[in-house]
């Protein structure tokens, strides 16, 4: 009886303390499903720059300015794949000061292991997820500047630009920073930080750098409308990636935001088709593809928040007002954005944003909106934008004197006329 007891007493212990080691060994742990969907999420948005905004850029420029064009993308990824791991993640998403930046805890990723959790996810997944966010920022913005700027100048530029904008301003909303944690302002996806940020900048550039040659003057048309569609199709796609991916899990919100996007953007195309045929009488494929693109980049903000009403409302309208900035303000203003970068980012992110404080639904993210009885969301989203376009102002402007003092920001006007292509890399993408 006394040897039963021992025993008894010494499994008991041994069950105990295997029970603690085991609970301590496994919090916090990942999950499969949530890991399995960012990863995937990840590589959606990449394939959005590469090749999908690459080509959809590509398509849209005269056929002696392709490969250059493709590059201010190609340059992108291959830059903020190396800041992103040096410093910008630690100062986006560890700690914060004031409000506005993290610090340099993380330098070089020190302190992420195989080991470390983020959430439900491993933190090295959320390391690529937030990576492919910075990646696609910088190469929007390229769009009204293609055909004119200095290769050397944008390799500068986006290395201060990512540092003094895209950094401070992806803390603010997403890492702990005044825009989301004290103001309260909503960008499911980034309508602030990814959209109005590339898209206010894409607007400075092209005022600073000023009109191709022969701007106004020439016909400049878009010398492959297929490789356009492609590059549009590819963006669509890992769109879902890109807004469907930002819960940070594999769930019912990720379902929704999915098809909320979807919604979105099929609304806006059909609002482009539409103003197409009652100016022209005709529906052009760029203008269908532009549309979904507004549709995409206005729901980016609120896919997160708002359900199939305020997701078709915020698509429809969005195309409206791209449309009347690409076809008339920017003409009366006389600006080149090349590619409309500001017309459709720009002013399509700060929609979105504006339209998630209206029609944010608390049964979808449990937030609420104008619509839901809180008019203080639409003011905090109103407060977030006027902040976002100081300091997107402010950094691009630095930014570009710096890169000025360093290298000329415009090839010469010989170059332009005979092509960037050969001028600055010495290839072709068409023999003649």
């Amino acid at each position: 009886m006394k040897l039963l007891k021992i025993f008894t007493f010494a499994t008991f212990l041994i069950v105990a303390i295997g029970a603690i080691a085991f609970g301590q060994g496994n919090a916090p742990s990942a999950n499969s499903g949530d890991t399995a969907w960012l990863l995937t999420s990840a590589t959606l948005v990449l394939l959005m720059t590469i090749p999908g905004l690459a080509l959809f850029y590509g398509g849209m420029v005269r056929g002696k300015n392709v490969i250059s064009t493709i590059y201010y993308s190609v340059a992108a990824a291959f830059t903020v794949s190396i800041t992103w791991v040096i410093y910008q993640y630690s100062l986006i998403f560890n700690g914060d000061i004031g409000g506005v930046i993290g610090n340099l805890d993380k330098l070089f990723l020190k302190g992420v292991t195989v080991n470390s959790v983020s959430g439900t996810i491993p933190e090295y997944v959320f390391v690529v997820f937030q990576m492919v966010f910075g990646i696609i920022t910088v190469a929007l913005m390229s769009g009204s500047i293609v055909e004119r700027m200095n290769f050397g100048a944008w390799l500068i530029f986006i290395l201060l630009w990512s540092l003094l904008v895209y950094t401070p301003l992806s803390h603010m909303v997403w890492g702990g920073g005044y825009i989301g944690a004290t103001l309260g302002a909503l960008d499911f996806a980034g309508g602030l930080v990814v959209h109005t940020s590339s898209g206010v900048t894409a607007l400075i550039l092209a005022i600073v750098l000023g009109e191709r040659v022969r701007y106004g003057r020439d016909n400049i048309l878009p010398h492959n409308i297929v490789l356009t569609f492609i590059g549009a199709g590819l963006l669509w796609v890992g769109w879902f990636g890109f807004n469907a991916g930002s819960g940070l899990a594999s769930n019912g919100l990720a379902g929704s935001s999915w098809l909320m996007t979807n919604t979105a953007a099929a609304a806006a195309g059909i609002s482009w088709m539409l103003i197409d045929y009652i100016v022209s009488r005709k529906v052009s494929l760029i203008g269908a593809v532009t549309g979904v693109v507004a549709g995409l980049v206005a729901i980016t903000p609120a896919s997160g928040f708002v359900n199939i009403g305020g997701a078709m409302f915020i698509g429809f309208t969005v195309s409206i007002l791209s449309y009347i900035f690409v076809s008339k303000v920017k003409k009366a203003l006389k600006y080149d954005d090349s590619l409309d970068a500001f017309g459709v980012h720009g002013v399509g992110g700060m929609w979105g944003a504006l339209m998630t404080g209206v029609f944010a639904d608390p049964s979808v993210g449990g937030k609420a909106g104008l619509l839901y009885g809180n008019p203080n969301q639409l003011l905090a989203q109103s407060i977030s934008i006027l902040i976002t376009i100081l300091l997107v102002v402010v950094g691009t402007l630095i930014s570009l004197f710096v890169t000025s003092l360093i290298t000329k920001l415009r090839v010469e006007p010989q170059e332009e006329v005979y092509g960037l292509d050969f001028s600055l890399h010495g290839e072709k993408a068409y023999e003649k």
